[in-house]
Parts: structure tokens; C-alpha cells; sequence
């Protein structure tokens, strides 16, 4: 079953087909605004095609159960204010996963990604049964340091080089929650 979670001020959801041209219209919105945090996207990414492709291949990953992609809306679920992937999830002695995230530009210093994410994540402690969900971010990302500190995130340790981030072996911290 689909999950539907509401917050104060958003409706949070799996991603799913019917989201196309919302997820079209936040990625070329928010284009620039995400290339410092993302790899390099080529044209073709922001594409009809190649978004459908995405959506498809979240569909496919949470029947799998190895991933699940949260969208983020407006309470009227007209407009896509940000996203959060709980991917690579394991059952193996420490259920875990890894935590990604993006917000739109017009959505910054709100508290709407605190929002979404103090949400998706008790409800895959409580329905996933996760022991440990992992994050990272680049030394020089306060906003997210800070996010995740809020969220009860501890440092881990450092990764030199760790994701190629806009073209740039970028360094990042390691952070993780431990339910509780």
C-alpha cells in the first residue's frame, strides 16, 4: 500500500506516475538551484522521457523494496516543494539505508524539509523496522548540517572524495540516526 502522509503543510507521498509533470516543472524550476548538490545532468535528464524513466524506475525500486522516493506537495498537490529518497535499504543484521534529499528554491528557510523528513523517517522506523538511516552532506552545506543535526543526526566521520558532486569530487560528512 501506497503511504499518504500529512504534515501541517504538505501532503507527502510515494512518487508515482501521475506526478510526471509536477516532477517535470520542480526539476527545471529548480535546475540551477540543485546543480551545486547534484551530479551533472545532461539535457536529455530534465526530458518527459527520461523523468518518466525516473518515476518508473522509483516505482519499480519500492515493490522491490530496496528504495523508497517520497514526494513533497502543497497541500492543493499542485506543486512539488521537495523530495527524499530512503535508498539502498537492507535487512541484514543492521536494517539500514541512505537518506537523500532535495527542496525547492522557493521553499528554503521554511522548515518544510524538517518537516517532511522528521516524518518519512518515523514512519520508516516504525514501518520498516530500519535500526540505522545514514546521510552525508559537503563540509561547506551548513543548511543541511543543520537539518540533520535537528533531526537527531550524529556525525560519523569524513569521506574524502566521496560522491562526484557538479562535475567535483566533492568530500562529505557522514551522518546517521539510530531509531530510538
Amino acid at each position: 500500500m501506497t503511504p499518504e502522509l500529512i504534515t501541517s503543510n504538505l501532503f507527502i507521498t510515494l512518487l508515482k506516475p501521475e506526478h510526471l509533470p509536477l516532477l517535470i516543472d520542480y526539476q527545471n524550476v529548480n535546475r540551477e538551484h540543485l546543480a551545486k548538490w547534484e551530479p551533472v545532468r545532461t539535457e536529455d535528464y530534465f526530458s518527459r522521457q527520461e523523468t518518466k524513466k525516473q518515476i518508473d524506475k522509483s516505482v519499480q525500486n519500492f515493490k522491490s523494496g530496496k528504495e523508497l522516493s517520497f514526494v513533497s506537495l502543497n497541500k492543493t498537490k499542485t506543486e512539488i516543494i521537495g523530495l527524499c529518497t530512503f535508498s539502498d535499504i537492507t535487512y541484514s543484521r543492521s536494517p539500514t539505508c541512505h537518506l537523500g534529499y532535495s527542496l525547492s528554491a522557493r521553499a528554503q528557510g521554511k522548515g518544510l524539509m524538517f518537516e517532511m523528513l522528521q516524518c518519512t523517517i518515523d514512519y520508516l522506523f516504525e514501518q520498516y523496522h530500519l535500526q540505522e538511516i545514514k546521510a552525508s552532506y559537503m563540509p561547506d552545506n551548513s543548511r543541511s548540517e543543520n537539518l540533520l543535526v535537528k533531526l537527531g543526526f550524529e556525525k560519523e566521520g569524513f569521506a574524502k572524495g566521496y560522491l562526484r558532486i557538479a562535475g567535483q569530487w566533492e568530500d562529505h560528512i557522514l551522518m546517521s540516526k539510530i531509531a530510538d
